[in-house]
């Protein structure tokens, strides 16, 4: 049964706006981009098209199909042609020489003739070879089959983390927008307060230690407003990051939005969905794959090999003026088989194995990491919606304790700690709503992509739950600041 939040938190957080735009305030444009607001599906779409790891791991893949490609080809015909031409010259040289007479040293007679022969000659070879039996090759496109089928399990898996650091990044922004509001509206609140005090201290009615007690209690609630400042610029950080863009404004999530739990409600389902889904699971399944096809791969290398041939060869030269060519031509079959290799063979056979072996282990690892995370990511999204429930309850209630503790104030029953403490419960139960509330956004898609069931549709169904105003906040006139969507980047105090 869905469960949809009561209205009275929400007129908590309605007031604060309210009373916020009414303060004086400087618009500053950061960015000089436009003024429409994005949706969480916009942004999406702009991460899938702009992402630079999704898009590496989309060329990677191209990159691995072609492998395949690449190892087909040694089993197709193999056609080449090799030619050259030759400029050659040759030498000769011949001598004679008398016998000498005996007793008689160093004299002799004798000639030399020489002479310098060029000529030129020209070759032409035409090879082709087709593989009539060659296991290694065949396996090898095997391997690269199976490559591929693991590269798309990579590509899947890199595309959901993609979809969920969007989302992630998305309701950062708006926690952190919900956040800054309960800080700003906390400040004002203390800051009353603090003037109170001051007021009530120059007339003689309380003591200077109350008013250091607020004046402590609204220089806390002004770094906690400066800290939320700085957490929504980081927020921004990240979704450009994502998506090589800047947006001015976004879409904020509707109050009622329904915080129900998991579906299906059966825990076991969702572990089994994600056992046959998650794509880093099948992306480790397919990796066995791999590894084995690489032992059948060192195993072929003890086979023999057979191919047909043909060749055809052309020469001709013009040495001594004799004009003619001659040709030649084979065709036959031709084989080998490796005896022995020195035991290479053998070694690639083990190290093979290993490899198939660890794979093996690395597929259960990822296995049993999946489960876990399924189960834990269940668990929390069931609480999640529990704490939901809870932490509205906890505004009510704190906001009912504050209005009676600042009754106790003003009869004297109750002193300024007391009301200072209870504005502070009351706002961090504002901010832990918020809190709780994108939580279990952020946990439940997480549990989908880890069953594997994260795509651009479900995307599109948290879309439908965001409204088309924009979302904005304001900061103080003394903090240097300014009124601006949310997108932009505040000036933080210096």
């Amino acid at each position: 049964m869905l469960r949809l939040p009561s209205t009275s938190a929400f007129k908590t957080l309605r007031s604060f706006t309210v009373q916020r735009k009414l303060l004086p305030a400087l618009v500053l444009s950061v960015w000089a981009v436009p003024a429409w607001s994005a949706d969480l599906l916009t942004i999406t779409r702009d991460a899938l098209e702009n992402n630079a790891e999704l898009n590496s791991v989309r060329s990677e893949t191209d990159s691995v199909e072609a492998a395949r490609d690449v190892a087909r080809g040694d089993l197709l015909p193999q056609v080449n042609a090799s030619g050259n031409v030759v400029h050659n010259r040759q030498y000769e040289s011949q001598s004679s020489a008398a016998s000498t007479q005996a007793g008689q040293v160093g004299q002799g007679t004798g000639n030399t003739a020489g002479n310098d022969d060029p000529f030129n000659s020209v070759s032409l070879t035409l090879e082709a070879s087709q593989a009539l039996f060659d296991a290694r090759n065949s396996r090898e496109v095997t391997q690269a089959e199976r490559q591929i089928d693991q590269q798309v399990y990579v590509l899947a898996s890199t595309e959901q983390q993609v979809l969920i650091d969007v989302a992630t990044a998305y309701f950062d922004i708006l926690r952190a927008n919900d956040i800054l509001d309960a800080r700003l509206a906390q400040e004002r609140a203390i800051g009353r307060q603090l003037e109170q005090a001051e007021e009530q201290f120059e007339v003689g009615l309380i003591a200077i230690t109350e008013v250091e007690e607020a004046q402590a209690s609204f220089d806390q609630s002004r770094a906690e407003r400066i800290a939320a400042q700085s957490d929504l610029q980081v927020s921004f950080e990240v979704l450009e990051r994502l998506t090589g863009q800047r947006y001015a404004n976004i879409e904020a999530l509707n109050d009622d939005y329904p915080i129900a739990p998991p579906n299906p409600a059966d825990r076991d389902e969702w572990v089994e969905l994600a056992v046959q889904n998650n794509p880093l699971v099948l992306a480790e399944q397919a990796g066995v794959e791999v590894s084995r096809s690489g032992v059948g791969i060192a195993e072929a290398q003890r086979l023999p090999t057979l191919e047909a041939f043909a060749n055809y060869q052309y020469a001709d030269n013009d040495i001594d003026g004799i004009e003619g060519y001659d040709t030649s031509s084979q065709i036959g079959l031709s084989a080998s088989w490796p005896l022995y290799t020195g035991g290479s063979t053998q070694a690639s056979i083990r190290q093979s194995t290993y490899q198939l072996e660890a794979s093996q282990y690395d597929f259960e690892a990822q296995r049993r990491d999946t489960v876990q995370q399924v189960r834990s990511l269940y668990t929390q999204v069931s609480n999640d919606v529990s704490t939901v429930d809870a932490r509205e309850q906890a505004i009510v209630s704190n906001q009912s304790a504050l209005d009676a503790t600042r009754a106790g104030y003003e009869v004297g029953t109750r002193n300024i700690v007391d009301v200072l403490n209870a504005e502070q419960n009351l706002y961090n139960a504002i901010s832990d709503y918020a809190q709780a509330r994108y939580d279990y956004v952020v946990n439940l898609l997480t549990l989908r992509q880890q069953a594997g069931r994260l795509d651009v549709e479900a995307v599109e169904e948290i879309n439908a739950w965001l409204q088309g105003e924009e979302v904005t906040f304001t900061l103080p006139e003394d903090s240097n600041s300014s009124v601006t969507n949310i997108g932009e980047r505040p000036e933080l105090d210096q």
